[in-house]
């Protein structure tokens, strides 16, 4: 049984493909006398090894033999390999009831030295935002990786802070410990963990404008396609469509993002689809394709996934505000506990807010999200992001620009707090002619009151250099 297992982890390092892999497994356990020792630390780990066959396979048939033979173990299911089965397989059906489990877990990693069990941990904790919990653990992993230790786990650990680090706004870090992380993989020829890794540098590089994510994708697309490893297709899917996003094409964005989960639907044993419901939502709103963005923003809602963790709970919300353009769904959204700790998901929903104040005129909250949104981008060196959001700035700046340099002086004379009596002294005119141009202003400014003539009159694209 070791022999199949290293045989299997070979394949897939090598020439070999998932399901030939798959199926070298789980032929082995099958034909293990029954029922399997829960404590045989042969069985265990090889049954582990299935598990991960399973999710890179992405494939719902790939979990039918792991499913089977977890019902042939006895006494019972190890405690870590259930808690991997509900959160790790099929978070979007399963991983509620797995939540305090894996809450309990997490905390004892403070006393953990297990490597191979904080890098398990951290796996279930991956699509339910909670890696953060894992962090000094998984800093331990590395460190004693740095040191002379087990460099595999040292490559996940350091492939899982990356992927927190990328999560929570902190970019130049997740690139650093990725970059990390390839390599020790190239060193020591480790193509199967290479991946991971490389997702995390496309999306940042996908986000920033780099053209170097298209190459980076390109080299997953040919490496993952002939070898049927649907989680790296996955990231292939992903990145395109955070391309596509960025640069405003959302045709383009749709089309790849649906490759991962179909509209109004998470598709069964692809854990990823958690991270594209905000995507796909997105694309499809702004491709104009109203009820297919609230078919996905419903599901998501259906499938509980507000109760997974905070950010997919303001994830849900920004996803039916994208697609209903209701003001009470997109405060929703950003008043989520912590959202800020999520500053793209977050920046993104702002600046779709903002987009939908401006139509409704209601022009100076409408900037305090752009600018906000803005700020996290400029922050982040989301290029292709701050330039929409330069865009649309410029584009509301246009009213301003619309006024005549006499009506500006009045605007400005009302901002700072004048009568209209004060305004027609200092100008000469008469009090009826000021409330005239007062008249004609504002709605060409969008506002509604002297109050809000200081921000329409304020903002500039000289506000928020590059």
């Amino acid at each position: 049984m070791e022999l199949t297992i290293a045989a299997a982890h070979l394949l897939l390092n090598g020439d070999g493909d998932v399901d030939t892999a798959h199926r070298l497994l789980s032929s082995a356990i099958e034909i293990l006398p029954r029922p399997y020792d829960a404590t045989d630390p042969t069985v265990v780990e090889a049954l582990h090894t299935l598990l991960r066959l399973c999710f890179f396979g992405g494939r719902s048939q790939l979990w039918t033999p792991f499913d089977i033979a977890l019902t042939h173990v006895e006494p019972t299911v190890p405690l870590l390999l259930a808690l991997l089965r509900d959160t790790f397989r099929d978070p979007a059906r399963t991983a509620l009831s797995a939540l305090d489990r894996l809450d309990a877990a997490i905390v004892d990693l403070a006393v953990e030295t297990d490597q191979v069990h904080i890098i398990r941990v951290a796996m279930a904790a991956a699509y339910l935002d909670r890696l953060g919990g894992c962090r000094e653990a998984l800093r331990h992993v590395v460190q004693d990786g740095r040191s002379g230790g087990a460099v595999t786990a040292a490559i996940e650990a350091l492939f899982l802070l990356a992927n927190h680090a990328y999560l929570t706004g902190e970019w130049d870090e997740a690139w650093q410990l990725s970059h990390e992380g390839l390599e020790l993989c190239r060193v020591n020829d480790y193509r199967l963990l290479t991946w991971p890794g490389l997702y995390i540098q496309a999306m940042i590089a996908a986000s920033r404008g780099s053209e170097s994510a298209h190459s980076l994708a390109d080299q997953m697309e040919r490496w993952a396609a002939p070898r049927r490893v649907g989680a790296v297709q996955a990231y292939v899917a992903h990145v395109r469509t955070m391309v596509a996003l960025a640069a405003g094409d959302f045709p383009s964005a749709l089309h790849h993002v649906c490759l991962v989960s179909p509209p109004g639907t998470l598709a069964p044993h692809v854990p990823f689809a958690l991270r594209t419901v905000l995507d796909l939502t997105e694309a499809a709103a702004r491709d104009g394709q109203i009820e297919l963005a609230a078919s996905h923003a419903r599901c998501a809602q259906n499938a509980g996934l507000p109760g997974l963790s905070p950010r997919l709970a303001m994830i849900t919300a920004g996803a039916a505000a994208m697609a209903q353009g209701e003001p009470v769904l997109f405060e929703q959204a950003l008043a989520t506990e912590g959202s800020a700790r999520w500053p793209f998901d977050r920046a993104r929903i702002q600046f779709a807010y903002g987009e939908r104040l401006l139509r409704a005129n209601a022009l100076t909250e409408a900037r305090l999200h752009l600018s906000s949104a803005l700020d996290t981008f400029i922050r982040l060196r989301a290029e292709p992001w701050v330039a929409r959001v330069r865009h649309t700035l410029s584009t509301d700046s246009d009213r301003a620009a619309s006024l005549s340099p006499q009506q500006r002086e009045i605007a400005e004379l009302a901002a700072s707090g004048l009568s209209n009596k004060e305004i027609a002294a200092r100008l000469f005119l008469s009090p009826r002619t000021v409330s005239t141009h007062l008249y004609q202003i504002f709605p060409k400014l969008g506002v509604t009151s002297r109050a809000a003539l200081r921000d329409a009159l304020s903002v500039k694209l000289e506000d928020h250099p590059s």
